[in-house]
């Protein structure tokens, strides 16, 4: 990949969405990684504007002249990001976007680092887009695999942590676990009333739960999100025809996302080979047994349970679990510019 600016080059850089969950980490990372940064704008809603955040005042993300910026990191929802990151785009930045806007378009890359970068070398709109963060995990143990044998069909289960949701999904599973605490000592003290919490943003209640019916659906009683997981494996793996089945379930964790895959190949591959590619595979570790608590905070996918799926011919059956804030959003975003710099 031709790299779009000089290696050692200083660079101009907004956030849109700077005051939000992946935002903050976008902030966060770019101060972790030293990324060569020699300006910061930090744009929000009309109500965050004005404030100061580490002594840069947030700017009026719907009002504000993009003009001199290098590269712009959004993480303010779709609606937005097809209003403001073309306007971005055309004042000269290239676009990241963190949001489901342009991910199906095929003018605009869907990019994880270690996956694809090669795919950042044509950016006619100025737009490069970043997986859902539920593709996102899968995509770097799925890669060497797919090299190795030819993916020739997925099936999913997913185990999406509620700060996939934002932080009104945070909150939702705080509140209904305090109130199931509540009513717990309540019915010790003789009360009868029913234990539950209301159902509050998914279908049915959170706390001590899962929810497999993910948002709404959308497609032959698939949810958008399992759909995004199909469309985004295919554009990403540029497998266009890929079978892709997935149950995109939430549980009541707060941060980190964890998948059981079951793949199947067009030709063998064994268990030892498997996780000879995944030791080797940039942004995967190994381990016995992958779980949310252990990817939080941490860079990686974590990955294990690797085992023969005796239900196809040439399949592979495993568990990994990956920050989906993190990884799944905010990193990435930033391995992007990074890349873009070479």
């Amino acid at each position: 990949m031709a790299a779009k600016f000089t290696p050692g080059q200083k660079l101009n850089v907004g956030v849109v969405g700077a005051t939000g969950l992946v935002g903050s980490m976008i902030r966060e990372i770019l101060a972790e990684r030293n990324f060569p940064v020699a300006q910061l704008r930090l744009f929000a809603s009309a109500r965050s504007a004005g404030k100061a955040i580490d002594g840069v005042v947030v700017e009026d993300a719907a009002t504000a002249d993009f003009s001199g910026l290098d590269v712009v990191l959004f993480s303010a929802g779709g609606s937005t990001a097809r209003e403001l990151a073309p306007k971005a785009a055309a004042a000269g930045a290239i676009v990241i976007d963190n949001s489901s806007a342009f991910r199906s378009d095929p003018e605009v890359p869907l990019v994880v680092a270690e996956v694809n970068p090669h795919a950042l070398a044509n950016l006619p709109k100025g737009i490069v887009a970043n997986p859902n963060c539920t593709t996102m995990a899968a995509m770097p143990v799925l890669r060497p695999l797919h090299d190795e044998a030819g993916l020739k069909r997925l099936i999913v289960s997913t185990y999406q942590a509620v700060s996939g949701g934002g932080l009104e999904g945070i909150e939702v599973l705080a509140s209904q676990i305090e109130h199931v605490g509540d009513r717990t000592r309540e019915l010790a003290a003789g009360d009868t009333a029913p234990l539950l919490p209301e159902a509050k943003k998914w279908a049915v209640p959170m706390a001590h739960n899962v929810v497999p019916l993910n948002y709404v659906y959308a497609e032959e009683g698939y949810t958008e999100e399992e759909i995004k997981l199909r469309d985004e494996s295919r554009k990403i793996l540029e497998i266009p025809g890929l079978p892709v089945s997935g149950t995109c379930v939430r549980v009541p964790v707060f941060t980190g996302h964890s998948l059981s895959i079951n793949a199947e190949f067009e030709r063998p591959v064994s268990v030892e080979r498997a996780l000879e590619l995944l030791r080797s595979a940039p942004g995967v570790v190994v381990t016995e047994v992958p779980n949310p608590l252990e990817a939080t905070g941490k860079d990686p996918v974590f990955v294990g349970r690797v085992r023969k799926d005796p239900g196809v011919e040439n399949g592979l059956a495993l568990f990994l679990s990956n920050d989906n804030l993190r990884k799944g959003a905010a990193l990435n975003a930033v391995q992007i510019a990074e890349a873009l710099i070479g």
